[in-house]
């Protein structure tokens, strides 16, 4: 078997990775990961014929020639290669989770450091036991600063992706109602988004906290954290900020050292603004000036549905279908409730992975859509479907079903929140709006 140190020596002199045959790289290392429904042993030989150095196997048998490196275990040879990797960097490293608003907060707080820094950021949401060593891997020598994003649906994995991730800095943009079935309910979840803060402590890394987060204000205090920086809308803390606007887009008022400073920002929803101020706060720390912080955030744009405001030849909508829990279905009806328009729809999907809670969080969010005195509202999917006798809305069992009536019955000249979990796929929704 051959050794990580070893294996590190091949990886500096082909230093890309891949774990899909259909993305080879000539040059590259193959790791042949496995699955429930997959093991890419198989296609080893043919990951080596599309012009990979190496291929990382854990079964002998597929074993052809000395470009085969034989591990115990593939998924645990790529987390201690990226381990080592990570060792190797004498750099900051960022790490970012949260329920809602890490992929934006990631973006955000890149955004804002690549104004002075050499920064490397988590690519789309590769934040699992997987992306996140495939993220430290792909950190080359002359970054200044990495942000990793960190996401989990179950207590240890944070634990886990620390331990690859080695972050120096740490920031939790809050705790909701997000993956309650794999963290057994709401005070699962923060247990296992404290796996960061505690790594943090024991490393001795310095934390990035908003103040007026009751919970993560608690879960600070009972993880004993020394190295704090505060952000917030009161006195008190490093960052003080205000929302000026967020109709449609957000504007914000900082003060740091008594210096005031006005941001305008390409994004929709006030629900951003925390992400926003968490970003100054990091901008801040790293001696960035003002005029550097807001055009990085000035000059982000949105992108991947995550509050992303497009208007189409008939209707402006909030295009928010990344993913959905109860906490950001919650933020987006809030948010849509208080924008101006003449006319407001909302089309919402199931929100997936609430365990027992399932059928009361659709409840919950149905009344509070129902409630917020929409022109229309669209709710999609067997949970919601399941409501279809205790509310006046149109209930449909999938968007296709959805799409032949939005077809029929166009929507016209409104501000529309589109709305679900990924794995409802609403995005097939956008073009007959």
């Amino acid at each position: 078997m051959i050794t990580t140190a070893q294996f590190y020596h091949h990886f500096l002199e082909n230093p890309t990775v891949s774990t899909d045959t259909r993305n080879i790289t000539p040059g590259c290392i193959f790791f042949a990961l496995k699955g429930d429904h997959f093991n890419a042993n198989e296609f080893a030989a043919q990951a080596l014929e599309k012009g990979a150095s190496f291929v990382v196997i854990d079964e002998e048998i597929y074993a052809i020639n000395e470009k085969c490196l034989l591990v115990e275990d593939v998924l645990t040879a790529l987390q201690n290669l990226a381990r080592y990797h990570r060792e190797q960097l004498n750099i900051p490293v960022i790490g970012l989770t949260g329920s809602n608003g890490k992929t934006t907060s990631k973006e955000l707080v890149n955004a804002v450091l690549t104004e002075r820094f050499k920064t490397f950021a988590t690519f789309g949401n590769l934040n699992n036991h997987i992306g996140v060593p495939l993220s430290i891997l792909s950190i080359t020598h002359d970054v200044e600063i990495a942000v990793i994003e960190m996401g989990a649906n179950h207590q240890k994995e944070i634990e886990l992706l620390c331990s690859i991730a080695q972050p120096t800095h740490g920031i939790i943009t809050n705790v909701g109602m997000a993956h309650l079935d794999g963290f057994g309910g709401f005070e699962g979840v923060k247990k296992g988004k404290a796996e960061l803060y505690a790594y943090l402590k024991e490393n001795n890394g310095y934390t990035f906290i908003n103040r007026d987060n009751a919970h993560l204000m608690e879960m600070s205090a009972t993880s004993g954290l020394n190295k704090l920086i505060y952000y917030g809308t009161e006195n008190g803390n490093t960052i003080k900020g205000n929302l000026k606007s967020s109709d449609p887009f957000i504007e914000v008022e900082w003060t740091n050292h008594d210096v005031s400073s006005v941001v305008k920002t390409n994004l929709t929803g006030s629900y951003n603004f925390e992400n926003i101020l968490a970003a100054i706060c990091i901008g801040d720390f790293f001696d960035m000036n003002p005029e550097e912080i807001n055009i990085g955030l000035a000059n982000y744009q949105p992108k991947n549905n995550r509050s992303q405001l497009t208007k189409t030849d008939h209707n402006t909508v909030i295009c928010d279908f990344y993913n959905a829990n109860p906490s950001s279905m919650t933020a987006a009806l809030n948010n849509i409730a208080v924008l101006s328009a003449d006319k407001k729809s909302a089309i919402l999907g199931d929100m997936f992975e609430l365990g027992p809670e399932s059928n009361l969080q659709h409840e919950k969010i149905a009344k509070q859509a129902f409630d917020s005195g929409l022109n229309q509202l669209i709710l999609i999917g067997k949970y919601f479907y399941a409501l279809k006798d205790q509310f006046d809305a149109l209930f449909f069992e999938t968007p296709a079903e959805a799409a032949a009536y939005i077809q029929q019955n166009p929507i016209e000249n409104h501000l529309v929140l589109l709305k679900g979990s990924r794995g409802m796929k609403l995005e097939s929704l956008l073009q007959y709006l």
